[in-house]
């Protein structure tokens, strides 16, 4: 197997697939890690070579390192788990040790915003422990990619949208906050791996075009969704605690995304690298939320 392999963990993931289509479209040698082979046959048929398996196997993850050039790695979020954190250590732990196992020289870990903090950040603060893992890796180089808020949560409000009438959060109304879509995220991590110019440990932090508040996107949500009376509601964070629950999510799960949320607001998820046009993707809030739009209106078509 060439050394120009690239291997991409999270294969059918948002960032993931697109970061794997992008590769193979630059002719580069690809292997597409995940769980379920059903989701990576797509992969396949377009070039890919494939590995699926159990992401907590350090010899099945080894294997599918074994060889490459440089690893794209991350935590599943595991928001399906009976404990959400101690899946996501188990798969942090497990990555930390193929790559010494695959004799890896080079990965591009997705990281996030506020992965400096070391506490108090909800689901962020298992990425600030992975972080710190990876750095005392010796002789490899790995480069943090620290995204922002996804635009793609917003498709996860969608139920809640439907229920209640409203977007609903516990992040304060008026707090600009540096939304990015996966796809350009994917995009820039293709363009940083096919440069491999990361030495030592470094941070790269990557938002959209423009800062946006959660009271402007239900604006630009509503007028996507025809719903032009669509508001944001700052609740209170027991309140959002309750409503996450209602629509199905896990206790534990829905106990960390609050303690995001008042990360949020209290300044301690934030860009600490000056965001300058090299750390901004393309997509805007309202070409993401128009395609959004159409699982909210089915049968409709974007102009």
């Amino acid at each position: 197997m060439s050394k120009s392999t690239f291997a991409i963990m999270g294969a059918t993931g948002h960032i993931g697939h697109y970061l794997v289509e992008e590769l193979l479209k630059k002719a580069k040698k690809v292997r597409a890690i995940g769980r379920n082979p059903n989701k990576l046959q797509e992969l396949k048929a377009k070039g890919a070579e494939i590995h699926s398996g159990d992401l907590t196997d350090i010899a099945f993850l080894a294997k599918a390192f074994h060889g490459c050039q440089a690893v794209f790695s991350l935590i599943p979020p595991g928001l399906e788990e009976d404990d959400m954190e101690v899946f996501r250590e188990k798969c942090a732990e497990t990555i930390d040790q193929a790559i010494v196992k695959a004799k890896i020289t080079h990965v591009i870990n997705l990281s996030s915003i506020g992965a400096g903090a070391s506490a108090s950040t909800g689901p962020i603060k298992e990425l600030h422990r992975h972080e710190e893992r990876l750095d005392l890796i010796p002789n490899l180089n790995v480069l943090h990619v620290r995204p922002g808020f996804f635009m793609e949560n917003f498709s996860m409000l969608l139920p809640g949208i439907k229920k209640s009438g409203h977007l609903a959060l516990s992040i304060k109304k008026d707090l600009p906050l540096p939304m990015v879509a996966t796809q350009d995220i994917a995009l820039k991590i293709a363009e940083l791996l096919i440069a491999m110019k990361f030495t030592g440990s470094s941070v790269f932090e990557f938002a959209g075009p423009r800062e946006m508040t959660m009271a402007e996107a239900a604006q630009i949500l509503g007028k996507a969704m025809a719903k032009p009376d669509l508001k944001y509601v700052q609740l209170s964070y027991e309140q959002a605690e309750k409503a996450m629950i209602e629509v199905g999510m896990k206790h534990h799960v829905a106990k960390l995304m609050v303690e995001m949320h008042k990360a949020f607001n209290e300044g301690k998820i934030a860009p600490t690298q000056k965001i300058t046009a090299d750390h901004r993707g393309k997509t805007t809030l309202e070409q993401y939320c128009k395609e959004l739009a159409l699982t909210f209106r089915p049968g409709k078509k974007a102009a």
